[in-house]
């Protein structure tokens, strides 16, 4: 089995593991936003910390000094590479949009329940209510007409993904259908029919590792993600809680968590930052 090394280094605010892997974590305790969290890891190192095991977890918990993290409120949290899980619609032109409606909802009570799944797509059924589930499903869908603000809204009865309604609407009209307050989402409704449920523009970003991994791993805290809360779009561990993960605005100030690479000396040596390390 891998052997695991520790490194504190003496540098202010920064401590750093390394593992045999050839992979060393540094935590930085000098409060950043998660945006320049991730410049100064890109700068400084590789990246934002991504975790693809809980081995790596293990590790961080070792290394994570608390006292370093207290903040007015919510401690010990530090920033890691995930982020994502925000809801847009597939019309982006911000004319279309006053303040504020792009933000309008009308979940059933229970949704979206997705959590970290690939149910990232959104469907409305007859009722008015909506729901998040799988892009590749095949159903109805609403495309939009729109002039200036104005908007006409088209049911389409074929059945397609959402990808595939989403080029219908933009090739025979002009997206699939945004939903910009109750009364839009009570002329949707007013032109459904048949007992079916279609497909609206809403989309979920999937969640992402900073540095383009494909780890599948997951450590959330229970309850999180939270996908009801359109602000909680990046993710920090709460060492608190042996580091589980859990949703924050991107604006909170946190440590951070970055990475970069050991250097292969010999058999059992790695090269840190100003350190050096034996069998």
């Amino acid at each position: 089995m891998d052997r695991l090394l520790l490194l504190i280094m003496a540098a202010s605010g920064l401590s750093a593991v390394s593992s045999a892997a050839g992979r060393q974590y540094y935590f930085v305790y000098d409060r950043k936003n998660f945006t320049e969290a991730q410049r100064y890891c890109r700068e400084k190192h590789t990246d934002l910390v991504s975790v693809d095991h809980m081995e790596v977890m293990k590790i961080l918990n070792n290394t994570a000094d608390l006292d370093q993290m207290v903040y007015s409120k919510n401690s010990y949290r530090a920033w890691i590479g995930l982020s994502g899980n925000s809801w847009r619609w597939s019309l982006s032109d911000p004319g279309f949009y006053r303040p504020g409606e792009t933000d309008f909802r009308r979940w059933y009570s229970d949704e979206p329940n997705g959590g970290h799944s690939l149910k990232v797509c959104t469907g409305m059924n007859p009722d008015g209510y909506w729901f998040d589930t799988l892009c590749d499903y095949t159903r109805y869908l609403v495309c939009s007409e729109v002039r200036g603000s104005d908007v006409t809204f088209v049911p389409v009865r074929s059945s397609l993904t959402w990808t595939g309604a989403q080029n219908y609407c933009r090739t025979h009209h002009t997206d699939l259908a945004s939903v910009r307050d109750m009364a839009e989402n009570q002329k949707i409704q007013g032109v459904l029919s048949g007992g079916s449920s279609f497909w609206i523009g809403l989309s979920r970003d999937p969640w992402k590792w900073s540095d383009g991994s494909s780890s599948s791993f997951s450590f959330w805290k229970t309850g999180q993600p939270d996908n009801k809360n359109p602000n909680q779009t990046c993710v920090a561990a709460d060492f608190s809680q042996s580091g589980a993960w859990e949703g924050w605005p991107c604006d909170m100030e946190r440590a951070f968590i970055c990475y970069g690479p050991g250097e292969w000396y010999g058999p059992g040596e790695w090269y840190g930052p100003g350190e050096w390390y034996g069998p």
